[in-house]
């Protein structure tokens, strides 16, 4: 998933918790599975990050000599900018994006 076109907001926002527990109709649930969606995308994140970081690092055996890299300060801030993972889960969530199932439940009811 492209998670820089998200639409997610940048900042915190009051949800409706009707909205929230409709697909699973226990809001425990619904939370449990936004968050594991929300650790999904994390870790995707950070890995992106670190991998276009390394493509920017210099790999010098003295100390003495810190540079700083534009490239990767520009990397790093246009990360920080981007949504928490964690609204970036809601708002899937909210436009029903995640697939979940619940396998204690049978198909029969």
């Amino acid at each position: 998933m492209d998670y820089k076109n998200s639409e997610a907001p940048i900042t915190t926002i009051t949800y409706d918790r009707s909205k929230i527990e409709a697909p699973t109709h226990n809001i425990y649930e619904s939370i449990s599975i936004m968050a594991k969606r929300a650790n999904q995308i994390n870790e995707d994140l950070k890995k992106e990050l670190i991998d276009k970081l390394e493509e920017f690092a210099t790999h010098n055996d003295s100390l003495e000599e810190v540079f700083e890299n534009k490239e990767q300060i520009e990397v790093s801030r246009f990360y920080e900018k981007l949504p928490k993972p964690t609204a970036m889960a809601v708002e899937e969530w909210l436009h029903g994006g995640i697939y979940y199932r619940n396998p204690e439940e049978t198909e029969d009811k």
